[in-house]
């Protein structure tokens, strides 16, 4: 049945956490049986959660780069397809791919629960300087600090009796197990959100750990956010690219994604979907790149098309592109990534 380009996203992400299924289920089930944790340690534990191989590695590499052997790396392998000698002194876990917020609480929960910081970070969240570790001692230092943010919301802000704080978010997110245990905390999201956005839209609900967050800051909690200098310093990031991710390992070739951002009406593009997408799928043509740098050839991904060919879709869609859809943040990270691997 013929999918237009709104409908086709639910559907490979449905089609495609199936497929998965058949990797992962086996390995999923034999990890409830035991919930073995990591063995205790003074280091914090980090998690990322993957379904792109190649990203996995380009990830991993600026991660130890960045810490070395300062903190122990937990990987939630999605696809069941990662090579665990790919990721030395990692622990490669294949796991349903269930929403964040359910890995995210069994990591910190479970596999980390003999460390007293449990850490978790995108996959297209990069660490980039040494600076990360002393700024989270640091930060846990001071008193009644529960968690600590590298890179919080910008949208939407908690309005409290009309004091403005600014959301965490779980996008790069550092947790003291203990407090999080003790007020008896989840990272699920939750629906009927209250507090205002920042020039769009209200936010309606709490993504992962928003609620958690705002529970955290009610009960007089200090949740930190790293100052914006030292962010631009710790971390670089993509964005949205679980979409066209899930697209890539639907399609067989470069020219059916093609065809995918050409079905849709021109006049569709001043949304955010369309342009997000397109942004994420030059964002994996940069991943590819980085892949072959470390490795010496491509990561095999057959229906990932050039990068001219999707800058082409941009420029004869110009027209309909909002002001504020431009690719320089994507462009900005990309130089970042290749000047710093």
């Amino acid at each position: 049945m013929a999918r237009s380009y709104d409908q086709m996203l639910g559907y490979v992400f449905r089609r495609n956490s199936l497929r998965f299924a058949r990797r992962t289920l086996l390995p999923t089930l034999q990890y409830y049986l035991t919930r073995a944790p990591i063995p205790p340690d003074e280091k914090p534990a980090l998690c990322t959660m993957n379904i792109l191989p190649p990203m996995m590695t380009v990830w991993h590499h600026f991660a130890k780069k960045s810490l070395g052997d300062g903190a122990d790396i937990v990987i939630f392998d999605c696809t069941g397809t990662l090579d665990p000698q790919e990721f030395p002194e990692a622990r490669v876990l294949p796991f349903l791919n269930f929403y964040a917020a359910t890995k995210g609480n069994e990591f910190i929960r479970h596999i980390a629960r003999h460390r007293r910081i449990a850490w978790i970070c995108d996959d297209d969240m990069f660490l980039m300087s040494r600076e990360c570790l002393p700024i989270l001692e640091r930060e846990f230092a001071v008193p009644n600090t529960a968690s600590v943010s590298f890179r919080p919301r910008e949208w939407w802000e908690f309005d409290f009796d009309g004091k403005r704080v600014q959301p965490s978010s779980s996008y790069c997110i550092a947790i003291r197990r203990e407090i999080f245990l003790k007020e008896k905390l989840s990272l699920a999201p939750a629906p009927n959100n209250p507090h205002p956005a920042i020039n769009t839209r209200p936010p309606r609900r709490y993504d992962t750990f928003d609620k958690a967050n705002e529970l955290l800051l009610r009960r007089g909690y200090r949740c930190a956010i790293v100052s914006p200098e030292e962010r631009e310093r710790c971390v670089a990031e993509f964005s949205g690219l679980s979409g066209p991710v899930m697209l890539l390992r639907y399609f067989k070739t470069p020219e059916q994604t093609l065809d995918y951002f050409r079905s849709a009406p021109p006049p569709n593009w001043e949304g955010n979907l369309l342009f997000g997408l397109m942004s994420a799928m030059l964002s994996v043509c940069t991943i590819q790149d980085l892949y072959v740098k470390l490795k010496g050839e491509p990561y095999p991904l057959p229906s990932l098309p050039s990068r001219d060919a999707l800058l082409k879709i941009v420029e004869e869609r110009r027209t309909f592109l909002r002001p504020d859809q431009t690719l320089e943040d994507m462009e900005l990270t990309s130089a970042r990534l290749h000047a710093a691997l």
